[in-house]
């Protein structure tokens, strides 16, 4: 297949990193696409080739970039339904259910919402990278909510740098076990990889992991349980779930950070992606979007007021 070559000049003036000054020259690429051709050696600066997208330019000098084709994805679609909160020419909000994968992943090759989506737009199969094409942000298996898909290049790119300039506001709403010590708060708390399983992450200490930072607020309290309302400021693997666990009140039906048996008839831990606001690619007005609770989650709250 024919690859695209593209030459440019970086004339010295300030020092800037390779891939953030790759990503002003092209656009239309986001900045872990332009990190992955780094990685892949198909950047050169003054003739040769560079790993690292950190990489400081202080001079004067000629980048080389070398596009391949992209790649048709190998994923086969899957007719599965989907639940869409809104769509447009380039992104695709969808409101996921509890239990579905986001993207192809040990034990899960199949059924994601990846696959349900190629179904829906088979152009989406080439953004963003094979394994995850469209995948701008993702969500836990048991979490339902709101999540986007890009659908084209300019619009992963816009996306990405939404999300990496937490211009993206989430709300989540999440039932937990017990009572945070305050009514509203504000979590900050390291986030790593787990030293003892590496399938979890776990709170570090300062210096180690990556800040992480969360905000919530009671809306309802029961006897035994509390409703908050959550804003995750970074976007950290399970950060909302290890936060509430953290302030000794883990999210209900948690049985990996939280209590092994359920302290309710749930079969999935009650947390939902209910709110998304943040500009649609091109736009400069920030634009609101909501997802009504899961049936299930509405009847164990109603179940509460009921006895509590």
């Amino acid at each position: 297949m024919n690859e695209l070559i593209q030459t440019y000049e970086f004339h010295g003036d300030i020092q800037e990193r390779l891939d953030k000054f790759l990503v002003k020259c092209l656009p239309e690429y986001s900045r872990s696409r332009i990190q992955a051709l780094i990685k892949e050696g198909q950047v050169q600066v003054d003739g040769l080739a560079v790993h690292k997208a950190g990489t400081i330019l202080d001079k004067c000098a000629r980048i080389t970039v070398q596009i391949p084709s992209e790649q048709p994805t190998t994923l086969i679609p899957e007719s599965i339904a989907l639940n869409t909160i809104f769509e447009n020419r380039d992104i695709l909000i969808i409101n996921k259910p509890a239990g579905m994968v986001v993207h192809p992943a040990t034990g899960h090759h199949t059924g994601t919402l990846v696959h349900a989506a190629l179904a829906h737009d088979p152009a989406i199969g080439g953004i963003g990278g094979q394994g995850r094409p469209g995948i701008v942000h993702r969500l836990d298996k048991d979490t339902s909510g709101m999540i986007i898909l890009a659908k084209n290049d300019a619009a992963h790119h816009w996306l990405t740098s939404q999300f990496h300039d937490r211009k993206v506001v989430k709300i989540y709403l999440a039932l937990v076990d017990g009572h945070p010590p305050t009514p509203a708060g504000r979590v900050e708390a390291p986030i790593g990889r787990s030293p003892t399983d590496r399938k979890k992450m776990s709170i570090t200490t300062p210096g180690k992991g990556r800040q992480a930072v969360t905000e919530y607020k009671t809306l309802e309290n029961f006897p035994q349980h509390t409703l908050l309302q959550v804003r995750p400021i970074t976007g950290r693997t399970h950060q909302i779930r290890l936060h509430a666990a953290f302030l000794g009140c883990p999210v209900a039906g948690d049985t990996v950070y939280g209590r092994k048996h359920p302290s309710l008839p749930i079969k999935r831990h009650f947390l939902h992606a209910a709110q998304l606001t943040f500009c649609l690619p091109g736009g400069r007005t920030a634009q609101h979007f909501e997802a009504p609770l899961p049936e299930e989650l509405q009847t164990l709250l109603v179940e509460l007021r009921r006895t509590g």
